[in-house]
């Protein structure tokens, strides 16, 4: 019975086969072979699912499946021929030659198998070739790398010879069998920079995409090794060390996305411990003295790109729970250094700015309260731990880590704000007689003054301080940020007219303060970047803003400061935000006049809007701007770094391009300072919000301006897409019917832009706008419409069956309102004239055609008229039939009318048109001229 179910199965996997249907018939194989033991049976059935391996590309499988139908018969050529495939596809030039000889052996008169032959021998060939020069080639270079006498021009040549080769698959793969990990450990044994360099990036090459390799070098060097090389002062070592790590990171981890076969595919390794080991190394390079500022950044760098889920569909975020238990001290000690302190580890600029970005990404990973309340005890215990009255060092420690969180987690920063003691020691650090005390509080202020609750304690317990340290400190660094905290402070009511927080006039001593700083080329460009934090407080108040666009060399000072800092990710922000409060673009709650009421009956607070803060002061505001040059800086903006602009400034910049763009007026000047290329790539990339309102704005420059100027080149296309975003329900009415005048003017230039609109689907949307009640919005859908209808796909759509599209279009000719008129008799015209199926199907999809149609040709306005007597014109040319149909109408007479008209300069066009109709009808002899 079993034999008997094989060989059926067997049948079945035959009939799969034939079908195409390679699965199952492997599965039928598979299945068979388990019932039988019959050894003729077995070979056939291994033979068929080498086949079927074969055919799904499993070539390690199908080899394996033809040898064991070869054990059983040695002389099985099918097997022997379908192995010889298989070792092929898998590299194995030599093993498959072989397979494939002993056939032609069999069968000597097979030209298959001749042909396979030769083709093999010359691969063959070719590979020995290939590998005893790179061999050679590899050999050489190692050779004037390690002998002290060579020319520097012949081992500089030889270095980047090796890191090229090692980049290359094979290359990469002969130097790792000819020892060449062991040569490159010697390169770097060398100690000397260029050639440690070259071994380096070599070893990076070798490591990318190759799991194997890369777990044989990590353990081959070492990662004390690695780390200790990446921990030096020369940047670019340090650099080219955190390059290797990641590219072993990425194997290891499969990051690589690369498709692996035959050994690399069959060999299993467990990678877990060599990742967690890697983690830890970093960690401990966090805190030790040995390590350089560059090699600490790159450590950080290192873990922020590796330890946060990627994905947080991911369920799994052990590696995070693994570096919040076993690093996260480490992390707030780097976090809490201060660089005046004698105990202070080597930093750079960025360092404490990384690990705030570290744990900010560590706790948005954490996926329940418990891991977060887990999280936060850790901070408690070591910022409690650090409070100490007889170590003053340990004290200010303790601050600056807080005020390093209140960068990173902000909603944690404020819950450790409210422990016990925190805000009292900040305050208290301002009396400080020391200078790096005073540095450390004030910062911490800075960032702890966010919410209006805090602002109001420091208000209450601090300003005062803040206000002494200010004007007896000779410190200018300091001088600043204690600036920046009272702007910050004065500030924290917002737009708000009533929350000032300071008396009348003193935000504008303040602002002119930061203005006088941000004029003064000689100071530093970190000391002027705290100038521009202040004014993007203190610009919250109408006052400063009014005062700051009068001040043509503040504002031009601050445009250059941000052309010249691109890689100042909050310089670039502070401008960016300073701009948005200038131009009053931040998001105003609507004030409903019924909850004022009820607010100020129930002794409510009810904000109040500056007097400056109206439109008439704007739009001034918004002119000054524009006059200053704000668009080159904002251009220059945009084409910074996607790491230095980050999300949140480049909704900031969209922002204030779209009230720059509110005016039609100016709309000119912004396309000629290159507004428009800057606004395409903010409207595809960004915050959700900052993507509608960088599209908005595109699309008020695109319904006003001649697209070839304002996007030239291949850049209009870009703009089709941020246009018909704006085409959806939740957007509102201004942004719809805005991105259908850009849409419109965009068609008008040509057929290419009208099939990338198309595209896009931009057309059912143009549709759903041809329904609205709303006029102005119907009639810019129609306009748009009335310019896709020469798009021959557009055409197709019309001349499908099952839809009304046309019949639409020809009610919308018959409405009151003329624009709409004329672009539905536009429309109707143009695709009459296209196809004359349509002349036929606009008879037929209402019974009001003809009297619409006439009523086209009556219309007051010419341009109506002419289009009218445009579509009869169509509807006579089309069919004898239909004009007879025509002809017998009132239609006749008013062609007669207008054609006995005399043409002047206006009617010409119209009175042309009529008698084109009438000679038509002649033509049909439905009419005779008179004599």
């Amino acid at each position: 019975m079993a034999e008997a179910e094989a060989v059926q199965l067997k049948e079945e996997g035959n009939q799969h086969f034939q079908l195409q249907d390679y699965k199952a018939a492997t599965k039928s194989y598979s299945q068979a072979l388990k019932l039988t033991k019959d050894k003729a049976l077995l070979a056939t059935l291994y033979r068929n699912r080498a086949a079927c391996g074969l055919k799904t590309e499993s070539y390690a499988q199908a080899a394996s499946d033809a040898s064991r139908a070869i054990d059983i018969n040695s002389a099985d050529i099918k097997a022997l021929y379908r192995r010889c495939q298989a070792l092929e596809q898998l590299g194995k030039l030599d093993q498959a030659f072989k397979d494939v000889q002993r056939c032609a052996t069999l069968e000597p008169r097979n030209q298959n198998f001749q042909e396979t032959l030769r083709r093999l021998n010359t691969s063959i060939q070719e590979q020995l070739r290939v590998q005893f020069s790179t061999d050679s080639r590899v050999q050489t270079m190692f050779e004037i790398l390690l002998n002290e006498n060579s020319e520097a021009d012949k081992r500089e040549k030889a270095a980047n010879n090796l890191i090229v080769l090692g980049r290359e698959e094979a290359g990469a793969e002969r130097i790792f069998q000819s020892n060449g990990v062991g040569l490159l450990l010697q390169l770097m044994d060398t100690k000397r920079p260029e050639l440690v360099l070259a071994a380096v990036r070599t070893l990076s090459g070798m490591c990318s995409g190759h799991r194997a390799r890369a777990t044989a070098i990590l353990h081959t060097i070492h990662i004390d090794r690695i780390c200790s090389l990446m921990a030096t002062e020369n940047e670019e070592m340090s650099l080219a060390v955190c390059n290797l790590l990641q590219a072993i990171i990425d194997s290891l981890s499969g990051e690589d996305k690369r498709e692996h076969r035959g050994k690399e595919e069959a060999l299993v390794l467990d990678t877990k411990k060599d990742l967690k080991q890697i983690t830890s190394h970093l960690l401990d390079m966090l805190v030790s003295k040995k390590v350089s500022g560059q090699g600490r950044d790159q450590a950080l760098n290192l873990l922020n790109k590796n330890v946060p889920r990627k994905d947080l569909s991911i369920h799994d975020n052990s590696r995070t729970i693994y570096v919040v238990d076993n690093g996260l001290r480490k992390i707030l000690k780097v976090v809490g250094q201060v660089p005046d302190l004698p105990s202070c580890l080597p930093l750079t600029d960025n360092t404490r700015m990384l690990a705030s970005i570290l744990i900010n990404k560590l706790y948005d990973d954490l996926r329940c309260d418990p891991e977060r309340d887990h999280f936060r005890k850790i901070c408690e215990e070591y910022i409690t731990g650090k409070f100490d009255p007889q170590d003053m060092d340990k004290n200010v420690n303790a601050i600056q880590t807080v005020s390093g969180i209140l960068q990173g987690p902000f909603d944690l920063g404020n819950q450790l704000l409210g422990m016990k003691g925190v805000m009292e020691m900040m305050v208290a650090l301002c009396g400080s007689e020391r200078e790096a005390d005073q540095l450390v509080a004030v910062e911490a202020l800075i960032h702890a003054s966010t919410k209006l609750s805090r602002a109001t304690f420091i208000i209450t317990n601090g300003v005062s301080l803040l206000k002494q340290i200010y004007k007896t400190t000779k410190n200018e660094k300091i001088k600043i940020r204690t600036l920046v905290g009272l702007c910050k402070l004065g500030s924290a009511g917002g737009s708000d007219y009533g929350l000032r927080q300071f008396a009348e006039g003193s935000t504008e001593k303040l602002a002119k303060q930061c203005r006088k700083w941000l004029c003064n080329t000689t100071i530093d460009t970190r000391t002027r970047r705290w100038a521009v934090e202040g004014l993007a407080y203190l610009t919250l108040d109408a006052d400063v803003k009014d005062d700051f666009v009068q001040d043509i060399p503040a504002l031009q000072a601050m445009f250059e400061l941000a052309k010249a800092s691109t890689s100042d990710k909050t310089i670039l922000y502070s401008v960016a935000n300073t701009l948005v409060n200038c131009t009053n673009s931040y998001d105003v709650k609507e004030v409903v006049p019924e909850l004022v009421q009820l607010a100020k009956f129930s002794k409510q607070h009810v904000p109040e809007e500056h007097p400056k803060d109206k439109k008439d002061f704007v739009d001034m505001r918004v002119k000054r701007l524009l006059k200053a040059g704000v668009i080159s800086a904002l251009a220059c903006m945009v084409k910074a770094d996607s790491a230095i602009l980050t999300d949140q400034t480049k909704e900031l910049l969209a922002r204030v391009f779209l009230a720059l763009c509110d005016n039609p007026k100016d709309r000119g000047t912004i396309v000629a300072q290159g507004g428009g290329k800057a606004l395409i790539p903010l409207a595809l990339e960004g915050t959700e919000v900052g993507k509608v309102k960088a599209a908005h704005g595109l699309a008020k420059i695109a319904a006003v301006s001649n697209p070839d100027i304002a996007f030239p080149g291949e850049r209009v296309y870009e703009v089709v897409r941020p246009l018909v975003s704006l085409l959806d329900t939740q957007r509102d009415g201004l942004q719809n019917y805005e991105a259908l005048l850009g849409l419109t003017n965009l068609s008008g230039r040509s057929d290419k832009l009208r099939q990338k609109i198309f595209k896009e689907k931009a057309l059912p949307d143009i549709e759903n706008y041809m329904f609205e009640n709303h006029d102005q919005l119907r009639q810019a859908a129609t306009e748009c419409m009335c310019n896709m209808v020469i798009n021959k796909e557009v055409q197709e759509r019309f001349l499908a069956d099952g839809n009304d599209r046309l019949k639409l279009v020809v009610l919308l000719c018959g409405e009151e309102d003329d624009k709409l008129q004329n672009a539905a008799a536009g429309a109707l015209a143009m695709l009459t004239a296209a196809h004359k199926k349509l002349c036929f199907k606009m008879t037929q999809v209402t019974t009001q055609w003809l009297e619409i149609l006439q009523r086209l040709c009556l219309h007051d306005q010419l341009s109506v008229q002419h289009r009218g007597l445009v579509i009869s014109y169509n509807l006579l040319s089309a069919d004898a039939e239909l004009a007879k149909k025509l002809v017998e109408s009132e239609l006749l007479e008013i062609l007669t009318v207008v054609g006995k008209q005399e043409p002047d300069e206006k009617r010409a066009t119209v009175v042309q048109t009529a008698r084109e109709c009438l000679i038509k009808c002649m033509d049909y002899g439905f009419i005779k001229p008179v004599s």
